[in-house]
């Protein structure tokens, strides 16, 4: 743990997102062309599981106690901003997110065990789809 109280694990998750923004920032000029040409893009899939999986960590993490503030909220805006190419994408990135938090919030009203589980959980699959995107993308 750290001084945020964040284990090795969420640092990765929080790393490899911030990495994905990055890397689609600067992504060559061809493939920003051909993005514009379509709003689909072959890992949206991925990117909105993923949304949902940081709207679920956003609510879960808070339930349990961890006061880590907007961490998760301000992971998703960094993927709604360098992703959120248009207004379709953004919708579908925040919907996600929403997704994920709402159906949380719904099931768990106290931090459980199957509420940690479902933390950690979350925080494996995200590091997974966040690093396939940053290979995928490189």
């Amino acid at each position: 743990m750290n001084a945020l109280g964040l284990s090795r694990k969420r640092i990765r998750i929080c790393v490899l997102s911030v990495l994905l923004c990055l890397n689609v920032l600067v992504s060559g000029p061809q493939q920003a062309t051909a993005q514009l040409d379509s709003d689909n893009r072959p890992y949206d899939d991925k990117l909105l599981r993923l949304s949902e999986i940081l709207g679920a960590i956003h609510y879960l993490r808070e339930l349990c106690g961890a006061r880590e503030g907007q961490v998760w909220r301000d992971q998703m805006k960094n993927l709604v901003d360098s992703e959120g190419t248009t207004a379709i994408r953004r919708a579908k990135l925040v919907q996600g997110f929403n997704k994920g938090y709402r159906g949380y919030r719904r099931t768990y009203r106290s931090c459980t065990e199957p509420a940690k589980l479902a933390i950690d959980r979350f925080m494996d699959e995200g590091a997974a789809i966040a690093g396939v995107l940053l290979k995928e993308n490189q």
